[in-house]
């Protein structure tokens, strides 16, 4: 152990001896999963299970402030028109929210569209968490893209350390 972090040190047999960095490319972890959806342990399942009850109570939540919003609205006698535009932006923004995230697990989102868009997925934020709700009934959020890039990054990995194999200077010349 360590003294200063209590982190193990590595031993010389393993990957890790070469300056304590692990060898070939590391899974990217994914937010309230960690690196835990490369195998599947630890409580992998009870995280899924976890997100996902967590999301939709937050959904909830949400659609119960926006119930007392709308309230609001109609105690403050602003018109039927106000009253439509403000469910209809609800509606619309948390429908588009949820599209955008759902496509953002199985692709990379731009990062300047999605900094554009951070107002406009904060009010849509139903849809948001009802798109975490729905795809841990699969998946962690995100698995399947993160496992796609990580195979590829180990693929070209085995592929660059594996192509030349000895000391090249001891290569008998042909003459």
């Amino acid at each position: 152990m360590s003294d200063e972090s209590g982190t193990p040190r590595p031993t010389p047999e393993t990957p890790e001896a070469a300056g304590g960095i692990p060898a070939g490319p590391q899974p990217e972890e994914i937010r309230f999963f960690g690196r835990t959806w490369v195998e599947h342990d630890g409580g992998y399942i009870w995280r899924r299970v976890a997100v996902a009850a967590g999301a939709l109570v937050g959904a909830a939540a949400g659609c119960f402030v926006l119930r007392f919003a709308y309230e609001g609205l109609a105690i403050a006698d602003v018109g039927s028109f106000v009253n439509v535009l403000v469910v209809l932006m609800f509606a619309v923004c948390s429908a588009l929210a949820f599209r955008r995230t759902w496509d953002g697990f199985s692709k990379r989102p731009d990062p300047e569209a999605q900094a554009s868009l951070r107002g406009f997925m904060s009010i849509g934020f139903v849809g948001v968490l009802l798109a975490y709700c729905l795809r841990c009934f699969s998946e962690a959020p995100g698995e399947k893209l993160r496992r796609q890039e990580y195979a590829t990054a180990r693929e070209q990995y085995e592929r660059r350390s594996t192509r030349r194999t000895g000391n090249p200077s001891k290569k008998k010349r042909k003459g």
